[in-house]
């Protein structure tokens, strides 16, 4: 009987690896693709320091859940007891950090307001200058997503234009309705839309209709998180129930 509940012990603790593994690899790919990615929230990203951060420390919890996934499984399936006590060190110093994570990312969660996106678009938006990241990046954003600014076209009144482009009003021409949203779509009349005639601009602010496309997966990454971190929790003890239970 003993044996038998060993063994089920032993093919528990497999399973519950092997998800950790590809919860893992999950994180590993999401990190990779936030620092990597090529349409322009890689700047956006380095431009925020607690994004800048939170991005790495995504990356490196995905490395070490992937390779300590990969060990449990060995250390269950061999029944290697050193295998079994450095995944549950492991395991446990990972669970303690990501809970750590979770509490300062909901702390400083006011870094992510309308107001902090607001502010440092007004400081260091230059409007078509595309030798200058910030910029850029925002323009891309804007012209992706069909919007314009953080909260509407309003956000530019105050930034001053560039020499080069008096023609300029208020709407940088990122915020003009194009044919197809990139920056090889035609605009629908880039004219009207600089004089200030507004069924020719996109009037949405950024920061909500980012929000409302990924909503769905903030959720779903939060319930990712969760479900991660119980899977850690019943791993670590049956890493010890396993570790006990071998002679």
């Amino acid at each position: 009987m003993e044996g038998d509940c060993l063994s089920c012990m032993k093919y528990l603790m497999f399973l519950f690896n092997f998800f950790i593994f590809l919860g893992g690899a999950c994180l590993l790919g999401l990190g990779i693709w936030v620092i990597v990615d090529p349409t322009g929230f890689r700047e956006i990203v380095a431009a925020n320091p607690l994004l800048f951060t939170g991005a790495y420390i995504m990356l490196a919890m995905g490395a070490m859940l992937f390779l300590l996934g990969f060990l449990g499984c060995c250390g269950a399936i061999r029944e290697n007891k050193c295998l079994l006590l450095f995944f549950f060190m492991f395991i446990l110093l990972i669970f303690l950090a990501e809970l750590s994570a979770a509490i300062l990312a909901f702390i400083f969660r006011e870094n992510l307001t309308r107001e902090f996106f607001t502010k440092e678009l007004k400081k260091h938006y230059q409007r078509n200058n595309d030798t200058d990241v910030f910029s850029s990046t925002w323009n891309s954003v804007m012209i992706t997503f069909a919007c314009c600014g953080v909260n509407g076209p309003e956000d530019f009144e105050a930034i001053p234009h560039l020499p080069y482009s008096s023609m300029e009003k208020v709407t940088p021409e990122a915020c003009c309705q194009r044919e197809l949203q990139s920056r090889e779509g035609m605009f629908v009349n880039k004219e009207a839309c600089l004089a200030g005639i507004e069924r020719f601009q996109n009037r949405q602010g950024c920061y909500t209709v980012i929000l409302n496309s990924f909503e769905t997966y903030v959720y779903l990454a939060g319930a990712l998180a969760i479900g991660v971190l119980a899977i850690e929790l019943f791993a670590m003890i049956f890493a010890m129930c396993l570790f006990r239970g071998i002679q």
